[in-house]
């Protein structure tokens, strides 16, 4: 079995859409919508948005024994030759707006327990591998793009280094695959955001069935 930890609705509905026989329940406040895809059983986790929710719904998406956790969704991109559909899996995660340097010395990022910014993912090689940068922050601040862009990030989202963190201590392999919504300087991201979301759902719901 697998699980799927995925942010919004919308985002969701890519996975379950594909669903074969779905039922829909709802477990500690969030939407857990149960099927099969490609024949196997498989479990969708709403988390609704941002670090803590991304990690409290990976915690109940572990308690059905995944094999493997997949996170799919939108992402912001950062490299200026990045184009909006692009799909890309994850090779690591850093949580950008975690910061413990005047305590520990350490990156932007690193968790206290952790030695390292960057949470690993298992990607399977099917798109290229980017890092991810996560935080709860949705802007145009170019504050926070160098920032990411220092840490070697090329995407930024608001869930996918705590889904992976969960997933690194319970054991459980972790993969993402991200369609890029709006690209940093090509405009209002929000603006992009809204008008290509529509789009990326298209395209990741088109992709999901290959790649799981």
């Amino acid at each position: 079995m697998n699980a799927f930890v995925i942010a919004m609705d919308n985002e969701a509905q890519t996975v379950i859409g594909n669903l074969a026989g779905a039922v829909e329940e709802t477990l500690f406040g969030r939407r857990v919508v149960r099927g099969k895809l490609n024949g196997a059983d498989v479990t969708v986790v709403v988390s609704g948005i941002g670090i803590a929710n991304a990690a409290a719904a990976t915690q109940l998406a572990l308690s059905f024994a995944p094999e493997t956790v997949y996170n799919v969704g939108v992402a912001g991109g950062l490299d200026p030759a990045m184009e909006v559909g692009d799909l890309y899996e994850v090779e690591s995660a850093v949580q950008y707006d975690f910061d413990l340097t005047q305590i520990n010395g350490t990156e932007f990022g690193t968790l206290n327990e952790r030695d390292s910014p960057y949470i690993p993912f298992s990607p399977k090689g099917a798109y290229p591998a980017k890092i991810l940068g996560s935080g709860d922050r949705f802007n145009d601040s170019p504050e926070d793009n160098a920032l990411l862009l220092r840490l070697g990030a090329s995407l930024r989202d608001m869930e996918g280094a705590a889904i992976a963190n969960v997933c690194e201590k319970a054991g459980v392999a972790c993969r993402s695959l991200k369609c890029v919504s709006d690209v940093y300087g090509k405009g209002a991201t929000a603006g992009q955001y809204l008008e290509n979301l529509a789009k990326c759902m298209k395209i990741l719901a088109e992709a999901i069935p290959a790649y799981v």
